[in-house]
């Protein structure tokens, strides 16, 4: 069983918010023309990320919410993904902002990206907090991208451990043994 005590700290809160913002004004730039936007946020790990983030995106957006599983209890991926929550409005001829916590092997967001694009969007961008590219397993979409790290298992700031902190302000990764 992991405790808080057996945490490092990998992210900072100031260093999420600080690469948030980043974003946040990266992606207000680019919508900023046609100033319509439809962010969705991936239930349950992005959540955090996603309220923190809409708060600096400086456009008239709206927001809807996505629920997808991939690893239930466990610290890996299944490779096999649930859609366990739909959109409740469509998205034809939207700009659509996908708000990711996290991506892994690839598998969840392919697979969700494919999904939307066959609900006819203006367009489809994706954006992640964190990218483990040496777990990667197929070619998938990021368009913006919070922090690459290594390929361990991460929680806190929205990711759990069995549905457990997801409320700590930080990134950490459990502490090697040893």
């Amino acid at each position: 069983m992991i405790e808080r005590d057996d945490l490092d700290v990998l992210l900072s809160t100031e260093e999420i918010n600080t690469r948030t913002k980043e974003l946040a004004a990266l992606i207000t730039e680019e919508f900023k023309a046609d100033n319509d936007l439809h962010v969705i946020c991936v239930l349950k790990g992005s959540f955090l990320f996603f309220a923190d983030l809409v708060r600096e995106i400086e456009l008239d957006l709206t927001v809807d919410f996505l629920g997808l599983s991939s690893y239930g209890d466990s610290t890996e991926s299944s490779g096999v993904v649930r859609l366990t929550q739909d959109l409740s409005k469509p998205i034809k001829g939207r700009n659509v902002l996908i708000v990711e916590d996290i991506i892994d092997t690839g598998l969840t967001m392919k697979y969700l990206v494919e999904n939307l694009s066959t609900r006819g969007p203006k367009c489809v961008k994706v954006c992640t907090l964190l990218h483990k590219p040496d777990n990667r397993t197929v070619e998938v979409q990021m368009d913006y991208i919070g922090f690459e790290i290594p390929n361990e298992f991460v929680i806190g700031y929205g990711l759990d451990y069995a549905e457990k902190f997801r409320n700590l302000p930080f990134i950490g990764v459990v502490r090697k043994r040893g």
